[in-house]
């Protein structure tokens, strides 16, 4: 297989122009042609051409990216046999040409619709797909039972046909949100103006950091979400959506890394966005993150950061089950010796009760304030389990235990357990009038039940 040089080729808007040209020039002359097909000659040349620039990369708004263009000798090889047939008519080579430039700037016109289109992996979207928002909807609404469905696509699925509402932007952003990205624009990093280590410029530095950009984008779990910065390789940005089953559940917990010169030796530092509350013993409200894989705390040989081995996913995936549990309270180092049986559950679920409250109102901080590069998530995301969040926090308040599968408890009814103090119960009360109205304030239309 030959491979063609993209630098060889004439522009695509020259090259394209110019054989259509051609073939329009050579059909005047020799055939009788309606003016209608001459025209739509004339179309196809500039849509074409434009779709050429979206297509090759060509394009003064640099839209689309060059990629090598390949030709299959066989293929060319046939055709030059049949161009050259001494059978063959004048008129047989021009309709040949013809339609085999038309067919192409056809092709051209169809790619450039596609072009600029993010749609979710294993999705084959059709131009009527693209041009009928109706069928984004019935495509979505199918989604919602598929097993090979993304939790973000199910979700908002779901949401829609209980709220009985459109696809708005609002969830296509949130549908279409990359776990992993590149950005530019990076300052509201806390570590943006740090005066530590400064980062290095080596290949070798470079090349780890960018080995770590791949491993991220390749292997992230759901509820894991990154942002890169493409003029700073040493920061970077994640947020974790709080694991089910835990205080934690449905709410974003933001960090920002930044990358040592000495790395991969050193770890790197991690901030945790806090919003002024201590939300576990490993996380502070002054934004330090207590971890073994960080040498923030001692650990065994390990758990500690073992250079040229561990890895930022590790470090994420670690406190996303390690930190964001179901038990937070356990996390305090000889608590579980210490505290045990009855008055170990009593401290465990007073814990866990003060971090929901916690969680509760860092979301309305969130919704209000989303860290840059986030707001689609942070938008889709509450609008979506905002009826979740709520149905949470009614059962709450009617004694279920923080943490618990909330459907579950309720099937049981009157003989469901009832684990939940007497204050945490009052403060669920109290919190759940502000937090409807800053859900209903940020568009969510299925809280109208939860108002007091």
């Amino acid at each position: 297989m030959e491979v063609v040089d993209l630098n060889g080729l004439p522009s695509s808007d020259s090259m394209i122009a110019n054989k259509l040209n051609q073939e329009k020039d050579a059909l005047s002359s020799d055939l009788v042609v309606s003016p209608a097909v001459l025209a739509s000659v004339d179309d196809a040349n500039v849509d074409s051409a434009n779709a050429g620039k979206r297509s090759i990369g060509g394009s003064a708004d640099n839209v689309g990216s060059a990629s090598d263009l390949t030709f299959e000798d066989d293929a060319m090889d046939e055709e030059y046999d049949y161009l050259n047939d001494d059978d063959l008519s004048d008129t047989d080579v021009i309709d040949y040409e013809y339609n085999f430039y038309a067919d192409d700037a056809e092709y051209l016109k169809l790619q450039a619709q596609f072009d600029c289109v993010d749609l979710p992996p294993g999705v084959e979207a059709t131009v009527p797909w693209l041009q009928d928002p109706s069928k984004i909807e019935k495509f979505l609404a199918s989604a919602a039972s598929s097993s090979s469905a993304s939790s973000s696509l199910k979700a908002a699925t779901s949401s829609t046909v209980r709220m009985g509402e459109e696809i708005d932007d609002v969830l296509r952003k949130f549908i279409y949100f990359k776990q992993f990205d590149t950005v530019t624009d990076c300052s509201d990093h806390y570590f943006m103006n740090y005066k530590g280590s400064a980062p290095l410029d080596t290949k070798s530095w470079v090349k780890k950091i960018q080995d770590e950009w791949k491993i991220l984008e390749q292997n992230l779990p759901e509820n894991i979400y990154v942002r890169a910065y493409e003029s700073q390789l040493y920061l970077l940005r994640a947020v974790i959506i709080g694991p089910a089953g835990t205080p934690y559940h449905d709410g974003l917990y933001v960090f920002d890394v930044f990358f040592p010169a000495a790395y991969p030796n050193h770890p790197p530092l991690v901030h945790f966005h806090s919003n002024g509350f201590r939300m576990n013993p490993n996380l502070y409200d002054c934004g330090k993150v207590c971890l073994s894989l960080l040498n923030t705390w001692n650990g065994e040989r390990n758990e500690m950061w073992l250079p040229n081995k561990s890895t930022v996913l590790q470090l994420l995936v670690s406190i996303q089950a390690l930190i964001l549990n179901a038990e937070p309270f356990f996390n305090e180092p000889g608590y579980e010796k210490i505290f045990r049986g009855v008055d170990g559950t009593k401290k465990s679920r007073d814990y866990s009760e003060d971090v929901f409250i916690k969680s509760l109102k860092r979301m309305m901080i969130i919704i209000r304030n989303p860290p840059q590069h986030f707001e689609d998530l942070v938008s889709g995301h509450f609008r979506i389990y905002a009826h979740d969040v709520l149905t949470a926090c009614k059962a709450y308040a009617d004694g279920a235990a923080v943490g618990c599968n909330v459907k579950s408890w309720l099937q049981q009814g009157d003989n469901a357990p009832k684990p939940g103090s007497v204050r945490f119960k009052s403060e669920i009360s109290k919190i759940m009038t502000p937090l409807v109205k800053c859900f209903v304030d940020h568009g969510s239309k299925d809280c109208d039940e939860f108002r007091s």
